[in-house]
């Protein structure tokens, strides 16, 4: 389990949550410090950018929606991954070499069809994997 002290001496534990920005978007399986004495919860450091670049592209008056974090965060659908009760009986390291792989192989894919913007896709969520350090200790 991923764990930081919070600022009132216990520790805040990290959660997938559902952010809601203005009121109207839900933004679902959001890593998140949250501690459990304070109530004090801060979105995890290494996916925040990721969440702003999201929010940031919505209108300043956006519909009322519900977005998939998971699908925009590499980190994000990682923990979704080894969280899923499914998934239970692989460890971490499957899971997480098995996503690496997937990427490569689509990676690949992009390649022989020619496909910058793809290709530039499938490299910067190879990059939030190896930028961040996420190793398998990180979600054990």
């Amino acid at each position: 389990m991923v764990r930081k002290p919070c600022k009132c001496g216990n520790p805040m534990n990290i959660r997938l949550r559902t952010v809601i920005y203005q009121n109207k978007v839900e933004i679902e399986n959001v890593p998140v410090f949250s501690c459990e004495s304070c109530s004090r919860s801060e979105v995890y450091p290494a996916v925040k950018p990721h969440l702003t670049g999201l929010i940031a592209k919505l209108s300043n008056n956006p519909d009322k929606m519900t977005l998939p974090f998971d699908e925009v965060s590499e980190v994000a659908l990682l923990l979704t991954k080894v969280t899923d009760k499914q998934l239970a009986h692989r460890s971490v390291e499957t899971i997480l070499d098995e996503r690496i792989n997937e990427l490569l192989d689509l990676l690949l894919i992009a390649q022989s069809l020619g496909d910058e913007a793809w290709m530039d896709d499938i490299r910067e969520r190879l990059s939030q994997i190896t930028s961040h350090a996420v190793s398998t200790y990180d979600f054990s």
